[in-house]
C-alpha cells in the first residue's frame, strides 16, 4: 500500500496576520522532514497561545529558520513528482502555504489536498480514538509539524487496516 504525503504546518497564530513558522512532511515511504521558516520583517503577528501549543519561540526562529523562498523551494522539490500532499487543516494550511510562496516568488508544484477526501465514513468514524491510541503509543510530540504530519499518516495507516 502506497500511504498518502501528509503535510503539516505550525503558525504563528490563528487569526488575521499569521504566518506560517515550520513546515513538516511525512512521505509515502513512512519518512518525515520539517524546516523552521524565518519570519519576514513584515511578519509581525505573534500569539502567545500558539506558542504555547507548538513551543517554538521567536528567537528560535530567527536564530533556526530557513528563508521563505528555500522553504518553498525545498517543497517544490519534494513535492513536484507527488503532485499532492494532505492536509487535516486544510483551511488553516492551504492559507499559510499560499502565504509562504507569494512571499517567496513562486508557485507551488503541487496541490494541497483536505486529508478527508480521501477517508471513509468507517475511517472518519475511528479517527480519533485511533489518533489518540497513537500518540500514546509512540509518545508523539503534538504541534510540531513533522510528528504532526507522521501522526496522520499512522492514524490513516491504521484506519485502512481496521476497515479491512
Amino acid at each position: 500500500m502506497t500511504l498518502p504525503t501528509l503535510l503539516d504546518i505550525e503558525a504563528s497564530g490563528f487569526g488575521r496576520g499569521s504566518y506560517p513558522i515550520e513546515v513538516g512532511l511525512a512521505r509515502a515511504d513512512g519518512s518525515t522532514c520539517a524546516f523552521l521558516i524565518q519570519p519576514l520583517d513584515e511578519w509581525t503577528h505573534w500569539d502567545p497561545k500558539a506558542e504555547l501549543l507548538h513551543g517554538i519561540s521567536r528567537n528560535r526562529l530567527a536564530r533556526e529558520g530557513h528563508p521563505v523562498r528555500q522553504v518553498a523551494r525545498w517543497l517544490n522539490d519534494e513535492l513536484a513528482e507527488v503532485g499532492v500532499a494532505y492536509s487535516d487543516s486544510w483551511g488553516y494550511d492551504n492559507t499559510w502555504l499560499s502565504l509562504l510562496f507569494h512571499h517567496a516568488g513562486m508557485l507551488p508544484a503541487f496541490r494541497l489536498e483536505a486529508l478527508r477526501r480521501l477517508l471513509s465514513e468507517a475511517q472518519m468514524a475511528r479517527w480519533s480514538d485511533i489518533k489518540e491510541a497513537i500518540i500514546e503509543e509512540r509518545g508523539i510530540h503534538r504541534h510540531r509539524a513533522g510528528e504532526d504530519a507522521l501522526l496522520l499518516q499512522l492514524t490513516y495507516q491504521r484506519t485502512l487496516e481496521i476497515a479491512d
